[in-house]
């Protein structure tokens, strides 16, 4: 019996891309490529996420990977404001959920600087009963450590847990751990899939 939920953020309770982010800043084409190679796609970058980089250690990797591109790269990431938004079922599902007696968590590799800034689109986190965010804990999804820590912090059964995520590679991660997944789309076909777990 589920007793657990354990949702993603991004692209679930709340939208997130870096893609679009650099669309609204008006980077399309080669040039949006040019930025993520330098910066998502650096090796560096598994280190922001866990937040062991200041950030000004890791713009710094960014521009020495493409210094002709250094002010388009400090632009983007120098301010991440607007790069979230809620979803506006993401409190109302959490309260109905615990309203039902479900324990719910988060499971999530929101970079530090994107949790600060846009922290006004995160507002549903004090509704939740915790979790665990990368860059506090220094590691991050897929890395087995991260959901055997979410198992024992918070004193888990795996086979009481569901988990949703958009990544599929992120499941099964939980799932060699025994957790129950959901590949997240939308709200209601993971309600439905819910619904098959007796949730």
């Amino acid at each position: 019996m589920i007793n657990t939920i354990i949702f993603d953020i991004g692209n679930v309770l709340a939208d997130f891309t870096w893609r679009e982010y650099f669309e609204r800043l008006g980077y399309t084409g080669e040039m949006l490529e040019r930025i993520a190679r330098a910066s998502v796609m650096n090796e560096k970058w598994e280190e922001y996420d866990k937040g062991l980089m200041s950030d000004e250690e890791i713009l710094q990797c960014f521009v020495d990977k493409d210094p002709e591109i250094e002010d388009d790269i400090r632009r983007c990431f120098e301010n991440v404001k607007g790069m979230v938004s809620r979803n506006d079922y993401a409190i109302p599902w959490i309260k109905e959920l615990k309203q039902k007696g479900y324990k719910v968590l988060y499971l999530s590799n929101f970079s530090r600087k994107a949790s600060q800034e846009c922290a006004d689109a995160l507002d549903f986190l004090p509704y939740m009963d915790g979790g665990i965010l990368s860059y506090r804990d220094k590691v991050i999804k897929p890395m087995p450590e991260i959901y055997k820590l979410l198992i024992d912090r918070y004193d888990l059964n795996p086979d009481e847990c569901v988990f949703m995520d958009d990544t599929e590679i992120n499941l099964k991660g939980a799932e060699a751990f025994g957790i129950h997944t959901i590949l997240f789309r939308n709200k209601s076909q993971a309600v439905e899939e819910l619904k098959k777990l007796g949730v």
